[in-house]
C-alpha cells in the first residue's frame, strides 16, 4: 500500500506587529512569514476508516483524539469534496507544541495537500483557502509555505518580495507558551504596519531593515515564561548572531546568521549550557 508523505515546515514570523483589534476580539496584524526547510511530516495511506497516529520527539505532547487539527482538516476536506473521510494518517511530530512556529497550522495544511492526492480530488484554490481559514488564521499561509506578507487576522496574504537566503537557528526552552495568555497579557498598544514592499536580496541590508521592526508579543511572552527571555539573551549575546527575535507568540526564538557554520557554532555553545532546550539549525 503506497504512502504519500508531505512536509509540514516550521513557520517563522520574522517580525509581528499587532496593528489593531476588531469588535469580535480578533487582533489585526502585520507580519512576514517565512518557512524553514525542516519541520513535521504528514504520512497518509488508504484505509477503510479515519485514524491518526502521532510519532516523533513531541508525540507525547499531542492527543490523537477527534479534536486534533489534523483530523479536523481531514473531515472538513472530505465534506467539501463529497468524499468519505477515510485514511490512515501518521503525524511525525518533530516540532515543539505551543511554540510560535505554526506547527499545528502547518500540519493541517500538509494534511489537506496529502489527502487531496490520496483521494485524487481537485478543488479550487478559493475552496481550499476557505477550508484552511476555518481551521485557523495561519493555515492559509502554510498551504503555500512560501515567504508571504500577512495582514488582517491572517487571511490577507501578499507574496513577499524576493528575500536573501537566511541561515537560522531556532531555539525553544521546551516550555509551552499559551497564545491566548500572551495576547491577554500584552495590553492594548498597537503598532503601525511596516511591510516589506521591495526586493531585498542583500543579506546585510535585509537584516538592517528587519531590525527596524519587532515582535509585539515578546514582552508578554517573557513575562509569562521567563525562559523565553533566557533564550533571547543567549542568542542575542552571541557575536556571530546578526539578529535575535521571538517567533509568533513564543516561545521559539530564532537567530539569523551569515552562514550555517556560524549557526552551528552558536548552537553547540548554547547546547552545552542548556542541553534540555530544543534546537534546529535550518535555512529558509
Amino acid at each position: 500500500m503506497s504512502i504519500i508523505s508531505v512536509k509540514a515546515p516550521a513557520k517563522i514570523n520574522l517580525y509581528l506587529h499587532i496593528t489593531g483589534r476588531r469588535e469580535d476580539g480578533y487582533h489585526l496584524l502585520d507580519s512576514l512569514f517565512v518557512f524553514a526547510k525542516d519541520g513535521d511530516v504528514i504520512h497518509v495511506r488508504s484505509s477503510d476508516r479515519l485514524s491518526l497516529k502521532i510519532t516523533g520527539a513531541y508525540a507525547k505532547n499531542l492527543s490523537e483524539e477527534d479534536d486534533n487539527i489534523v483530523l479536523k482538516a481531514a473531515r472538513l476536506l472530505a465534506e467539501s469534496c463529497h468524499q468519505e473521510p477515510v485514511a490512515e494518517i501518521v503525524l511525525e511530530k518533530n516540532l515543539p507544541v505551543s511554540a510560535g512556529i505554526g506547527g499545528g497550522s502547518s500540519d493541517a495544511a500538509a494534511t489537506l495537500k496529502a489527502l487531496l492526492r490520496l483521494w485524487n480530488k481537485r478543488i479550487s484554490d478559493r475552496e481550499l483557502k476557505e477550508i484552511a481559514l476555518r481551521l485557523g488564521a495561519d493555515v492559509p499561509s502554510c498551504l503555500a509555505a512560501k515567504p508571504v506578507q500577512v495582514s488582517g487576522i491572517g487571511e490577507i496574504l501578499t507574496p513577499a518580495p524576493e528575500l536573501p537566503d537566511l541561515h537560522m537557528l531556532l531555539v525553544n526552552p521546551n516550555r509551552p507558551v499559551s497564545t491566548p495568555a500572551v495576547f491577554k497579557a500584552r495590553g492594548e498598544n498597537f503598532s503601525e504596519p511596516f511591510p516589506f514592499t521591495r526586493k531585498m536580496t542583500d543579506f546585510a541590508s535585509f537584516v538592517r531593515e528587519l531590525s527596524y521592526r519587532h515582535n509585539d508579543l515578546s514582552q508578554a511572552a517573557c513575562q509569562i515564561e521567563p525562559s523565553v527571555f533566557d533564550v533571547l539573551e543567549e542568542l542575542g549575546s552571541d557575536p556571530l548572531c546578526r539578529l535575535a527575535r521571538m517567533s509568533g507568540s513564543g516561545g521559539t526564538c530564532f537567530g539569523i546568521f551569515s552562514n550555517c557554520f556560524d549557526a552551528s557554532l552558536c548552537c553547540h555553545r548554547i547546547q552545552k549550557k542548556h542541553p534540555d532546550w530544543w534546537f534546529l539549525n535550518t535555512r529558509v
